[in-house]
């Protein structure tokens, strides 16, 4: 089993290549869909609260907007944020991971995570993948969605240059062109991850 790191900066295309993956037959493993899950849980609510303050939550349910503008503005409190979640988030991981490996079902797990490299993860996986595409392209996609620029930039300020996380990786996707560009690279990388699955069982 191969366990795949995608990262890229926000706006650039993971969601997409994830899904191509998953196409493929490919297991993928979203943290965003993790993180979600947590920000739901009574002890995660409690323990943002102690760190952020009674204003982070009304009625038991945590105000997400106000959490994601407080570290998107504060490095300190996305720290904080981190921390608390990140564990949780690996724990989850491995759970998944270990279900995947005793029903011996897929032969590559993805796993979606946009801060590989800002926290030193990197050896948590055995390959690493970066998606990118240029930084004025990200930023047009973004707004085109109804992301205000401001928001977009704290965002994309608050993650590692796009040119070094491409640098660091096993493979790279350019998907800053047609859907069919994006996809051919997905096919290739996907093929020589079987390949490099195959070789090692040898």
């Amino acid at each position: 089993m191969t366990i795949v790191g995608l990262t890229g900066n926000f706006g650039m295309g993971k969601s997409t290549v994830a899904r191509i993956f998953r196409e493929l037959c490919a297991a993928t493993i979203d943290t965003d869909d993790i993180v979600r899950e947590l920000l739901c849980q009574k002890e995660v609510i409690q323990e943002i609260k102690k760190a952020f303050g009674d204003d982070i939550v009304t009625d038991d349910t945590l105000n997400k907007k106000l959490l994601t503008k407080l570290v998107f503005d504060n490095p300190y409190l996305r720290i904080c944020l981190e921390d608390i979640l990140h564990p949780r988030i690996f724990r989850k991981i491995e759970y998944e991971i270990h279900k995947l490996n005793a029903e011996n079902q897929k032969k590559v797990i993805i796993i979606e995570a946009p801060i590989i490299f800002e926290r030193g993860y990197q050896n948590r996986f055995d390959i690493i993948i970066t998606v990118f595409t240029p930084l004025d392209l990200a930023i047009e996609r973004l707004k085109a969605k109804g992301i205000c620029e401001e928001d977009i930039r704290k965002r994309l300020n608050s993650q590692f240059p796009i040119e070094m996380k491409v640098s660091k990786s096993d493979y790279s996707i350019d998907n800053s062109k047609a859907f069919e560009y994006t996809k051919e690279q997905v096919i290739e990388i996907y093929q020589r991850l079987l390949l490099k699955k195959i070789n090692k069982n040898n």
